[in-house]
């Protein structure tokens, strides 16, 4: 296959030509040749820049990705490194999931204020303190009679 140019790669991938200089400057892709000014690069740079862009979603740094790249430019992914990554993910989903909890029980909670409200207090202390877990399920509070 033939060599394709800066704008060709930056069309074929949707990442723009500013980053790929990036990226060649971090060393994470490399060019190797011109067609006037333009940098050349080999049909296989795509591959790489789809790995570096899932490593992105995933939550890597640019620094964590270039590491799962062998000297000859061949994929070299660690899979405890993959590993601890998911763990952190799951983290991060639980923390969502109770911050997402916590803000439709606000929503509908029946308690006259939120500060009245337990379950709204226990996400108050749990967020003060750093730690959004999910928050433990309590009965609904009962309405206060009406004079």
């Amino acid at each position: 296959m033939r060599d394709i140019d800066i704008a060709e790669v930056a069309e074929l991938s949707g990442v723009r030509a500013s980053t790929l200089r990036f990226y060649e400057e971090k060393g994470l892709i490399a060019s190797h040749g011109r067609r006037g000014l333009r940098r050349l690069f080999d049909p296989g740079v795509l591959d790489r820049l789809a790995l570096i862009a899932l490593g992105r979603a995933s939550g890597f740094t640019l620094d964590e990705i270039a590491r799962m790249f062998a000297p000859d430019g061949r994929p070299r992914i660690d899979r405890k490194m993959l590993a601890t990554k998911a763990d952190e993910l799951d983290r991060t989903i639980r923390r969502l999931n109770a911050m997402r909890d916590g803000l439709r029980h606000a929503a509908v909670c029946p308690a006259p204020s939120h500060m009245e409200c337990p379950t709204f207090r226990r996400l108050l202390r749990v967020a003060a303190a750093g730690k959004m877990e999910a928050p433990k399920k309590t009965k609904k509070p009962r309405r206060k009679a009406r004079s």
